[in-house]
């Protein structure tokens, strides 16, 4: 019996063959899965550093400003009135316009006061008559009572009423003065220079009748006063900083007050503080400040409330940083400065009082540094040390008078 050997050894081969090629494809796929997962972590680069604005540090003298309510008033006001009493004939001034002191307002009916001033230097007259009689007959008694031609009695009689004609002359020339005055009173001038409002009463009207009535008001405004109030404890907390040398009074002694309008706007000219008042008002614990404010264009009108920016003290060495600057925490105040290799580092910093939009920087921050202003949203978590990069931003503190110092953008 034969048997064929063929069938038994090509199965072998067959199946060897097929392990080889699954292998390799399993390699294949393998080498290929690797390749996948490789490159993108080979091709995968750093993001660049995050760009934020900064203020560079500049230390300088900066005022320390309160902003507080206050309202308008006119430096002098005088009410115009009637004092002599009669029929109001005519108005000698145009409303609303600027009159000088001395100024003739209104002209009063004077016949009656014409009249009494003619009487009364008749009466003066009459009084002087009297007077030249009785020191004629005094003068003629006098040698004769000498030689006892007339008694001493009649002399005595002679010289008692010339001495009394004297005093009616006098007392008839007061009379004169007095119907004089009120004759003066008939024209109604302006006592003070200044901008006169509307007429109170029209011609025709019947004035001075039992009561002084008021015709007019003259507002001397130009300068005008500003009267506004502080609170007691920022008062004593700034006389006590200025005592202690922590801060120096602004101004030489003259606090710089600014006046801020409605709409915002700051007022071209810059007043005085005149004085403080000595009582504290015991319901609402201000102090109530009185200021002098230039007003040559008649811009401002009395009774106008307005913002008044107080600078009563100055603070050396100090800087003005915008608030969005600072980060506030119950762990304390802190900012970042760009360092070296422009890293971020935080910095804690002690701060004054705010001005505006900005706060006032103590301590904790040198000339020069760099000081991040923007960019907070582009850092990421862990910013302390994270690499930057420095944009310079071009921010002027709003609240810094002029000429001191504040953070400067260029660098």
């Amino acid at each position: 019996m034969s048997v064929s050997r063929h069938p038994v050894n090509q199965a072998p081969s067959r199946h060897f063959l097929s392990w080889r090629y699954a292998v390799v494809a399993v390699a294949v796929v393998l080498a290929a899965c690797g390749k996948k997962e490789a490159d993108p972590a080979q091709a995968q680069q750093a993001p660049p550093p995050p760009q934020v604005g900064v203020v560079t540090v500049t230390p300088g003298t900066i005022g320390l400003q309160n902003e507080l309510p206050g309202r308008l008033e006119a430096s002098r006001v005088a009410e115009v009135r009637a004092r002599a009493s009669g029929i109001l004939q005519k108005r000698l001034f145009r409303e609303g316009s600027e009159v000088k002191a001395g100024q003739q307002l209104f002209l009063i009916d004077n016949a009656p006061y014409r009249a009494s001033l003619e009487s009364a230097q008749a009466s003066v007259a009459q009084a002087e008559a009297t007077l030249a009689q009785a020191k004629s007959q005094a003068d003629r008694y006098k040698p004769l009572v000498a030689v006892n031609a007339v008694s001493k009695q009649d002399y005595d009689n002679a010289v008692a009423s010339q001495k009394t004609a004297e005093a009616n002359v006098a007392s008839a020339k007061a009379s004169v003065t007095t119907a004089r005055i009120n004759l003066g009173y008939a024209s109604v001038t302006s006592p003070i220079s200044g901008r006169i409002g509307r007429a109170l009463v029209t011609e025709g009207a019947l004035v001075g009748q039992g009561d002084a009535t008021q015709l007019a008001v003259v507002q001397q405004i130009d300068p005008l006063y500003v009267n506004f109030t502080q609170s007691a404890s920022d008062a004593l907390r700034l006389q006590r900083g200025v005592a202690s040398g922590q801060l120096k009074q602004a101004g030489n002694g003259a606090a710089s007050v600014k006046v801020v309008l409605d709409d915002g706007t700051e007022y071209a000219h810059a007043g005085k503080l005149l004085f403080s008042d000595l009582t504290v008002d015991s319901t609402s614990g201000q102090v109530t400040l009185r200021a002098e404010i230039p007003n040559p264009e008649r811009l401002l009108l009395p009774g106008l409330y307005v913002r008044v920016k107080l600078e009563q003290a100055a603070v050396d060495n100090a800087v003005l940083l915008p608030q969005q600057a600072v980060s506030r925490a119950a762990s304390g105040d802190s900012v970042k400065v760009v360092g070296a290799e422009n890293k971020l580092e935080t910095r804690s910093v002690k701060l004054g009082p705010a001005q505006g939009s900005n706060w006032v920087v103590l301590e904790g921050l040198k000339n020069g540094e760099k000081v991040m202003v923007d960019g907070f949203q582009k850092l990421p978590r862990g910013a302390p040390g994270q690499p930057v990069t420095v944009t310079p931003v071009d921010w002027k503190a709003a609240a810094a008078p002029q000429g001191q110092g504040a953070p400067a953008a260029k660098q």
